[in-house]
C-alpha cells in the first residue's frame, strides 16, 4: 500500500513539472515576458488547456 502511494506521488509531481515547462514554453513564446511566464508557470495545467481550447 505504501509503494502504491509513492508511486502516484511520483506520477503527481511529474504531471505538475510537466504541465509546468508546457505552460513557460507557451507563454514565453507568446508573450515574451517573464512576469507572463510566472504567473502560467503556476497555473501550469489550467493555462495549457485554456491555450489548447481558444487555439
Amino acid at each position: 500500500m505504501a509503494e502504491q502511494r509513492l508511486r502516484s506521488g511520483e506520477v503527481v509531481r511529474t504531471g505538475i513539472g510537466l504541465g509546468s515547462a508546457i505552460a513557460v514554453t507557451i507563454s514565453w513564446s507568446l508573450h515574451k515576458s517573464l512576469l507572463w511566464v510566472i504567473i502560467h508557470g503556476l497555473l501550469s495545467w489550467f493555462y495549457v488547456i485554456y491555450y489548447a481550447v481558444t487555439r
